[in-house]
């Protein structure tokens, strides 16, 4: 088959990319690299450094493409706060100019990738797909609005579209930026380091945390499925881990102890968010296979900027 992947040289989008390659399928990545690498990628992914709001260069880029996959966006809750504007234009716009475009080429099939943050606070756990969304932030709404255009956009226009909405997604590659990192790298590299960990809210929020190759099981999956047309499907481990369970999984890995320190007048956001993962599991065929301490052992051995700290 031949793909293109929106936000392809991305953490996420650059493992599906280069599975998608091993498999060997045709594959076209469009990355603006704001967050992107065009390292990670495999050689033979044919990349184009660009935005899916530029119309004219999806028209070249998609002639024959079977499969879209939409990663692209931006992805920071804190962030998203001070850069609404942004936020809509990228994770909205965007997503409108891409499905115009898919609409023009005629392609057949649409994987949106949507986050488990359109939930928000939810008085029953696991979530399932039929809660009422509640986001809590410019991403979430952002996120919520991009899923209720490529659902409307495909039915009316004949595509194909199916929505994941990823939970925690983590794993060997992840970048830690300065600000607003992914709390799973950034814990490891403050407990290997020697340093403290600023843990926000008490510890007792909980996540599901859902390895990298799992969610690209799923993505993969997601392609070519049958009876997925215009679903909504849960990714995540189904199994919920509270940030304090974090640091202790992490420091059992490390043979290190971290040093917290609890900042309790800055939220830590909600209070509990774990994906009810039956459907990925009846549509998708969904396994997760790795739980969080195998996934902590897996980046310690694969990711070069935690392997050397780990072994001392």
């Amino acid at each position: 088959m031949k793909f293109f992947v929106t936000g392809g040289a991305g953490f996420l989008g650059a493992a599906l990319v280069n599975r998608l390659v091993e498999q060997g399928h045709r594959v076209r990545v469009l990355d603006d690299l704001s967050a992107g690498d065009q390292s990670r990628l495999d050689s033979r992914a044919i990349f184009t450094r660009g935005d899916t709001r530029d119309i004219p260069k999806l028209w070249t880029l998609l002639k024959g493409v079977d499969c879209v996959y939409h990663l692209a966006a931006r992805v920071s809750v804190p962030e998203s706060i001070l850069y609404p504007v942004e936020y809509n234009e990228v994770n909205v716009g965007g997503t409108v100019s891409l499905m115009t475009a898919v609409r023009d080429a005629r392609v057949k099939r649409v994987v949106f990738t949507s986050s488990g943050a359109a939930y928000g606070e939810q008085p029953e756990q696991p979530v399932h797909e039929t809660a009422r969304l509640k986001p809590e932030s410019p991403y979430a709404v952002s996120k919520m609005a991009a899923e209720g255009y490529v659902l409307a956009l495909g039915a009316l226009w004949g595509i194909e579209t199916v929505i994941l909405r990823i939970f925690n997604a983590y794993g060997p590659g992840q970048s830690i930026p300065p600000t607003h990192a992914p709390v799973i790298p950034k814990f490891l590299k403050q407990i290997l380091g020697g340093g403290s960990l600023v843990i926000y809210g008490n510890g007792k929020q909980s996540r599901d945390f859902v390895y990298i190759s799992d969610v690209v099981d799923a993505l993969v999956a997601a392609a070519k499925a049958s009876s997925v047309n215009r679903a909504v499907i849960n990714v995540g481990s189904g199994q919920e881990v509270t940030i304090n369970a974090v640091v202790e999984t992490i420091e059992r890995v490390t043979g290190r102890t971290a040093h917290r320190l609890y900042n309790e007048t800055e939220s830590g956001g909600v209070s509990r968010l774990v994906a009810d993962v039956a459907l990925a599991r009846e549509k998708l065929h969904f396994r997760p296979k790795a739980d969080l301490e195998t996934g902590l052992r897996r980046i310690l051995a694969e990711d070069a900027q935690f392997r050397h700290s780990s072994k001392k």
